[in-house]
Formats: C-alpha cells, sequence, structure tokens
C-alpha cells in the first residue's frame, strides 16, 4: 500500500527559499511485501508551483471523496465555468478557451480524433475544479490517448489551480476514478509539458517525464525598448540590424502593424500561407498552413480574438505584406507561434530579425513582461537574449501493443539519428565549403 503525505520543511539558515517559495515535498513510504522497511521517496514540490499557493495536507485521504469524476465529451470551452476556471488556473495560453473550443470542432474531426474531456467538479459545491483536455486517436492499431494538441499547441497542462492539484494528489478516489475513465488505451502520451508545471505523474500514476529534444526560448523584456536592445542583443548583432533597417527603408515605404478587424486578418494569413508553403517544401517537413483545416483553425482563433488573446502583426513595403508574426497574449507575455516572411524578395535584409525586433519594441510598449519564442532550439533566439528552458514528455503504456509501440518511440531517435549519420558519410565529400568566401 502507498501512502501520501505533504509536509513543509524550513530550509536551513535562512527563512525562504532563493526563489521565495517554501519547500515542498512528497514523502512515499512504500512497504515492500517481504520485508518490514520502508523505502522513502521524496519529489520536490516548489519547482513545479512556483510562488503559488500549495495547501498542505497531513495523510493520504484527508481529502478523500471530495471530487466527483466525469467524462463529459460534450463540454462547452466556451462556457462561463470554464472561462473563469482558466482565468484563476495556472494553464498555459494553449488552454484557452478560444484555442481549445476551435481545435475540437475543427481539427479534431479532420483527424478522426475523438474527445476525451475529463471533468472534475467540487463534490460539495458542484463548482468546476479541474480539465483534462484529452482525445482518443487511433495511430495505425494503436489506441492512443494524448492532450489536445494535433501539432498546434507547444504547452500543455490541466487546466487548474495549484491549490486543487494539490487536493486531487490526495484524493485516492479522485486519482483512481481519472485513471479508470481513461482506459482502455494501448498508449498516453502527454508531450509538452513546460518545465516548472504540475507533476501530473502521480495524478495519472504514469513513469516519471523524461526530456523531450527540444526546448523553448523566451526572453525577458524592459522598458524602455532601448534598453532592452542593448542588454538582450550584443554589440554587433544591433549594429548589424541597424544596417539592415538602413537597407530596407530605402527600399520603399515601410510600415508596421498590429491586425484590428477580421479583413486585415485574411490578408495576412492569406500571405502568411504563401510565404510559408515554398520555405517548408524545400525543407521537406511541409507546413501546416497549406492544409484546408490548420489554414481555417489559424484564421478562425485569429478573427475571434484579435486584439485579446491574438496578435497578428504585419510589415508592409509601399502597402504589400511583406512579413506576418502570429502570436498568443497570455498574463503579460506574448507567444509567437507562427511567422512567415518573403524571403524571395528580401534575401539580404535578414527580413525574420528585423520583425522580431520590431515586435519586440511593441510588446515593451504595450507593457509585456516576455517575449516566448515557444518550443525549437533555432539559433536566432539566443541572438535575441532567449534562453531556452527544457521540456518534458510522459508516456505510459496500456497494454502488450502499446509497450512494443512504447519501445519503437523510443528508439526512433536512435535510429533517425544513425540513419542521417550513415547518409552524411555516404554522401558528403570528404571536405566541403562553409559557402563563407
Amino acid at each position: 500500500m502507498t501512502l501520501l503525505r505533504i509536509r513543509e520543511r524550513a530550509p536551513r539558515g535562512n527563512n525562504q527559499q532563493r526563489n521565495g517559495s517554501s519547500l515542498i515535498q512528497i514523502t512515499i513510504p512504500r512497504c515492500p511485501e517481504r520485508t518490514g522497511s520502508a523505502i522513502r521517496h521524496q519529489l520536490r514540490l516548489d519547482r513545479f508551483f512556483g510562488n503559488d499557493p500549495v495547501v498542505l495536507v497531513s495523510g493520504m485521504n484527508k481529502n478523500k471523496d471530495a471530487f466527483d469524476v466525469s467524462i463529459d465529451d460534450a463540454f462547452d470551452f466556451l462556457s462561463q465555468e470554464y472561462v473563469e476556471l482558466f482565468d484563476r488556473s495556472a494553464a498555459t495560453a494553449f488552454q484557452h478557451p478560444v484555442w481549445l473550443d476551435a481545435l475540437y470542432r475543427k481539427l479534431a474531426p479532420a483527424a478522426a480524433a475523438r474527445r476525451l474531456v475529463v471533468v472534475v467538479r467540487d463534490r460539495a459545491t458542484g463548482a468546476l475544479a479541474m480539465v483534462l483536455p484529452l482525445l482518443r486517436m487511433r495511430r495505425g492499431p494503436i489506441r492512443t490517448i494524448e492532450f489536445a494538441d494535433l501539432r498546434v499547441s507547444d504547452y500543455l497542462a490541466p487546466v487548474c489551480t495549484a491549490e486543487v492539484f494539490s487536493d486531487l494528489l490526495q484524493d485516492e478516489s479522485a486519482g483512481l476514478k481519472i485513471r479508470r475513465l481513461l482506459r482502455p488505451f494501448d498508449l498516453l502520451r502527454i508531450p509538452k509539458l513546460p518545465d516548472g508545471k504540475f507533476p501530473i505523474e502521480p495524478l495519472l500514476a504514469t513513469p516519471r517525464r523524461t526530456s523531450t529534444e527540444a526546448n523553448a526560448y523566451s526572453t525577458l523584456l524592459i522598458a524602455p525598448f532601448e534598453q532592452w536592445r542593448a542588454s538582450a542583443l550584443n554589440r554587433s548583432y544591433q549594429k548589424e540590424l541597424s544596417k539592415k533597417w538602413r537597407q530596407i527603408e530605402k527600399k520603399g515605404e515601410l510600415g508596421f502593424s498590429c491586425c484590428d478587424d477580421s479583413a486585415s486578418v485574411l490578408v495576412a494569413m492569406e500571405q502568411m500561407k504563401k510565404y510559408r508553403g515554398p520555405r517548408f517544401q524545400a525543407q521537406g517537413d511541409g507546413d501546416l498552413l497549406q492544409r484546408p483545416e490548420y489554414f481555417d483553425f489559424y484564421s478562425d482563433v485569429a478573427i475571434r480574438s484579435i486584439g485579446g488573446f491574438v496578435r497578428l502583426y504585419t510589415m508592409t513595403m509601399d502597402g504589400d505584406v511583406i512579413a506576418t508574426v502570429l502570436g498568443l497574449c497570455h498574463r503579460d507575455s506574448f507567444l509567437i507561434i507562427m511567422s512567415a516572411f518573403d524571403i524571395a524578395g528580401y534575401k539580404s535584409q535578414s527580413l525574420g530579425a528585423l520583425m522580431f525586433e520590431r515586435v519586440a519594441r511593441d510588446c515593451i510598449e504595450r507593457g509585456d513582461q516576455v517575449l516566448d519564442f515557444t518550443i525549437g532550439d533555432e539559433p536566432y533566439k539566443r541572438l535575441f537574449g532567449a534562453q531556452p528552458s527544457p521540456m518534458w514528455s510522459v508516456t505510459q503504456a496500456g497494454s502488450a501493443a502499446g509497450s512494443l509501440a512504447l519501445l519503437a518511440l523510443r528508439q526512433a531517435p536512435w535510429v533517425k539519428l544513425a540513419a542521417k549519420r550513415l547518409a552524411e558519410f555516404k554522401l558528403l565529400p570528404a571536405r566541403s565549403s562553409t559557402g563563407a568566401g
């Protein structure tokens, strides 16, 4: 039998942790059947909850049967109760009511994915306490359960407060009910877990998370813009961008704006689709925006939330759109999720870098605190002072077939790397030019 206790421990020599949060530990005594000793495992929660409030309890079953758990596949993500839950939750921008509503309506049917929305309510009041937005999918013969992502969401998290999540970890019956409602499945996959978010593993009884190949990147913004630029960009890069600005300004009337109506949104989205197509086709991985259901999804979210949850920036030359950046606004952060540039027309102007710098200026003027470049290890992000943050993945097999699929997933990166190195060995010349001559 496994018991769970949460206790608060004062740090040695100081009354506060360096990050200002209390040190919280989970202690799990595990009693093997054939021995009388207990093995104690400790998991720090301060890195997951940060400065959010955490309710401390003394025993596993203190809040037993405090929650009602159900599957509600007709759940309305635009309902007032979900809007209020999201606003007070520790969820990310990618669990926003408009985002999830559009994802379930437009992308899920096209992907043949079935809704699996876990709804947790306070038993005493009936108030909405937590939502887990999931999907049931078939990937070949494998029955998978995945977070509501479908390749458009960069950060995944349960929608609840830190306090409620802590209570749920203590409610044994609620955890059992959640896990029972998820079955049957061959494979449970929850990738893209941001660093410092909820430890979902004990709730779902999954193995410990593993790090993903790619990191997320963000840069802190400070006002005024000139001060941020001087501190985030090295001096040589500042000079290079200043030179690029002078070059491009000589080409015509340069404009920069944020779309404020549906007509300008549609024009910008069409240009984004146009510029991204050849670029990603050349890279061999295609572009989601070329698929009608994804273009419809992004356009719908942008039109419904422009001026609020969504910002769509454009740069124009003599009235024609030459660059676009689409992003989400969430708690003093601007998250860049998609961009496109007329690279063919402005090969030597570093159009993307100029656009990102101009977006940073606008964000600072609006009072944003963070510019989030989201997932991906592209080198340009560090040029703007962005720092990496690890991403995590949780997977669990629910059957023998799922175990085989999980083994294949874990081996896939090694297979890809081996194939790439073999191709480079066979195809590359003994010495190659850097192209800098």
